[in-house]
Parts: C-alpha cells; structure tokens; sequence
C-alpha cells in the first residue's frame, strides 16, 4: 500500500497539483510532471543536474522530498528565462560557449542564480566555490566562470532584483 499525499507545488510561478508517494523526491516529482529541463544525474547530491531553485536558494532537488516544497517557489532554469526572453545567465553561457553537451547546463546556470541572489558581485574564486557542487564532464570550466561573471556585470548594470 504507498502512502500518496496530493500536493500543489508552485513551480515556475503555475500551480500544480499532482499525487506523489511521500517518499517521492522533488526531482522525480518535477521530472514526472513534465519539467524534464532538469537532470537527474547521481542522484545522491553529488553532481548538481539536478539544482532548482526553492524560495530563490538552490538545491539538489534529488536530495529533497517534494512534499517538503509544498508552499514555496520552485524555479527551474525554464522559469528564468526563454528562447524569446533569456536571462543574463542564459545569455552567457550560450554566448561565450560555456555548455558543450549541455546536460549540466540547467543544474549550472541555478547553482549560478543561487549564488548571484546571495552574492551580486562575486570574485572568481567565489563563483568557483559557488559552482563547487555542480559537476561537468565536458567544459573545462574556464567559460562556464567566464559566463557567471559576465552575467553579474549584465545583471548589475540592469539592476536586478535578486
């Protein structure tokens, strides 16, 4: 017999409701609902594929039950931006070519949005500290802190709100 809760998580600013087990993570909730823009990687907290926004801190959404998120925001790189309008970051990485395959890309560029809301104005080894839990396969990641830091000038200039 599972024991299934229904929830209404805000994600992405809509309301969704869905019926999940009360062991179900926030990652598998999110990823069967339909937001497959986030990675499920290790899914042990090692990798950050997986990193959503809650409340505007991120985290490891395959290390937190989506019951637990229930009555906050939930932001995934989808709902910072679009193809029509995208975020600084968004911008960045795809400007200075800091994603190769791609598949961390979304976990990065949250991790990044996390540590821009605390820290606006990071030095490089701040945003290599930032980005410590997020891991690529691919990139090096020389472009990757190149795009955090672009980003932070383009969103200090524009002002925006953390």
């Amino acid at each position: 017999m599972s024991n299934t809760k229904q929830l209404t998580l805000n994600i992405n600013g809509q309301d969704e409701k869905m019926n999940v087990p009360s062991h179900r993570t926030l990652l598998e909730a999110l990823r069967e609902s339909g937001h497959i823009e986030v990675k499920c990687g290790c899914e042990k907290g090692d990798c950050g594929a997986c990193a959503v926004l809650v409340d505007d801190v991120a985290v490891d959404s395959c290390l937190t039950l989506a019951w637990a998120s229930e009555g906050k925001a939930i932001t995934t790189v989808t709902g910072l931006g679009n193809v029509d309008e995208p975020h600084p970051l968004q911008t960045a990485f795809k400007d200075l070519g800091a994603s190769q395959c791609g598949y961390c890309t979304p976990g990065m560029i949250i991790a990044s949005k996390g540590l821009l809301n605390e820290n606006p104005d990071p030095t490089d080894d701040e945003i290599r500290v930032g980005l410590s839990g997020n891991l690529c396969r691919c990139t090096g990641y020389a472009k990757i802190l190149d795009a955090v830091g672009q980003a932070a000038e383009v969103m200090r200039r524009e002002g925006e709100p953390s």
